[in-house]
């Protein structure tokens, strides 16, 4: 079948297929696991502001209850349908289960180009379709938890909220009925920039693997590494800048509108900044414009970090990918023909499925947040930088030295909330990487990372049902 006719949540159901003899599960487990338990399709009017009435098509997904509550993010884009929220639901419950996150995978989509709207008009929009889910219990701190994804950000997740709780008066976790709020709303720091810093602690421990770096006549760690990051919204930006300030070299950039390049490194807040003033990356003045948006997949690089939309390799253009690692951010930005390519060529694929989980381990931290009350470190940070000041006064006064103030002021800090996400997030996305690694070489069969992730995720989700009974 060709990449033209090839459907996202069929390419899902054919990644799980190719991972499923790998494990021990009888037929009618992974028929259950690869299912999508629930889809709810709707269609509501709203007013736009010139007076027209707009009837809006609209999706929440969930695909699996295995653990509750179901998670996964909204997106508004014209591009929306059936098929893509089904296959992102489906990724979500693979991700979860790979990163040790409790959730069952969802997704949601408006099929709508947000840029075409007013605000007021996209307030409207948000607070139905939260209106419309709650009608069906398609949402919940323990029913079905939505986040942010392509199109929408804290704004929209502050209007769910406020939607939600004004349709549950007194329910005192309604907070956690959606992640991703600002923070004066009950969000958690760190958010944000989860995803991109999830990333990047992935392909760091990739980088960071001798026998993985000796293939491609590679030095372990991501200092030098020459990157190319396709997309500059939340995911790409974040990812850029977290390896430039790890001593990366981001060699080019592309965005919807074009690429650019420089061999000498790109600065991303820079180019960040002139897109801001311009509107466009291209014409920047320390790089050059690539002829086509497109072009910058295909340059020679060590890293290629796709974080844009779905199916951007294909069948067509894979063979011209000249980068050692692919880093999936964003959600299925390979076509299965890509991949097959890909593992003939001996380039290592770090998958969506895992790689881009920073956001919803992140989004996880958020809901336990909101469930117990507290924000993280009040409790403990004072008590910390007080005994840290008392160890370090009894070794100064043992020793008879003193620590430079640099290095004091590492010593006696107390981890505030931001600190203890990227911590958790890093332990999760190092563990995971492992766990995958290690499915890898433990079974020479399993063609690429891509499928030993599937399997250490169809093997967890797989237990839980068995544990529940299949059917509880």
């Amino acid at each position: 079948m060709s990449d033209k006719h090839y459907s996202f949540f069929g390419a899902v159901e054919k990644s799980f297929d190719k991972a499923a003899r790998f494990t021990k599960w009888e037929g009618g487990i992974l028929d259950q696991i690869k299912a999508c338990n629930a889809v709810y399709q709707m269609r509501f009017p709203i007013k736009r502001d010139d007076g027209n009435v707009e009837v809006i098509e609209a999706y929440r997904v969930q695909h699996s209850q295995h653990k509750t509550p179901c998670k996964g993010g909204i997106r508004f884009a014209a591009e929306v349908n059936q098929d893509e929220v089904m296959a992102l639901a489906a990724l979500m419950t693979y991700k979860c289960a790979i990163v040790n996150v409790p959730f069952g995978g969802g997704k949601g989509g408006i099929k709508i180009n947000p840029r075409k709207y007013s605000a007021y008009e996209l307030e409207k929009i948000t607070r139905r379709y939260t209106a419309e889910l709650i009608k069906k219990n398609f949402i919940g701190p323990g029913t079905d938890v939505p986040a942010p994804d392509y199109g929408t950000g804290e704004r929209e997740m502050a209007w769910i909220l406020d939607t939600y709780s004004a349709m549950h008066p007194g329910e005192i976790d309604a907070a956690g009925c959606v992640t991703g709020k600002p923070v004066s709303q009950g969000g958690v720091r760190g958010r944000r920039e989860a995803t991109g810093l999830g990333v990047f602690f992935g392909l760091r421990e990739v980088c960071n693997m001798p026998d993985i770096m000796k293939r491609f006549n590679l030095t372990t760690g991501v200092e030098g590494k020459r990157i190319v990051v396709q997309g500059l919204g939340n995911v790409g930006y974040h990812s850029a800048k977290f390896f430039q300030d790890a001593g990366a070299i981001i060699v080019a950039l592309a965005e919807y509108e074009g690429s650019i390049t420089n061999p000498d490194g790109l600065d991303v807040d820079e180019v960040f900044n002139h897109r801001k003033n311009t509107g466009s990356i291209l014409n920047f003045p320390k790089g050059t414009n690539l002829a086509k948006n497109t072009d910058a997949l295909e340059l020679e690089c060590d890293i290629l970090i796709p974080a844009a939309l779905e199916n951007v390799i294909d069948g067509e253009n894979a063979p011209r990918v000249k980068a050692k690692l692919i880093g999936e951010a964003a959600n299925g930005p390979l076509t299965p023909e890509a991949d097959e390519i890909f593992a003939r060529r001996g380039i290592i694929v770090v998958p969506d499925m895992y790689l881009n989980a920073g956001g919803v381990t992140v989004s996880y931290f958020e809901w336990l947040k909101n469930l117990s009350h507290v924000r993280y470190g009040r409790m403990e940070k004072r008590f910390n930088e007080n005994m840290n000041t008392h160890i370090l006064g009894q070794i100064e006064g043992l020793t008879g030295k003193k620590v430079i103030e640099k290095e004091r002021e590492y010593i006696l800090h107390g981890a505030d909330e931001v600190d203890l996400v990227y911590s958790g997030l890093e332990e999760t996305m190092i563990t995971a990487t492992h766990e995958i690694m290690n499915e890898w070489k433990n079974n020479p069969e399993i063609p690429d990372m891509r499928t030993a992730a599937y399997v250490v995720a169809i093997n967890k989700v797989g237990t839980s049902y068995a544990e529940l009974g299949i059917f509880p």
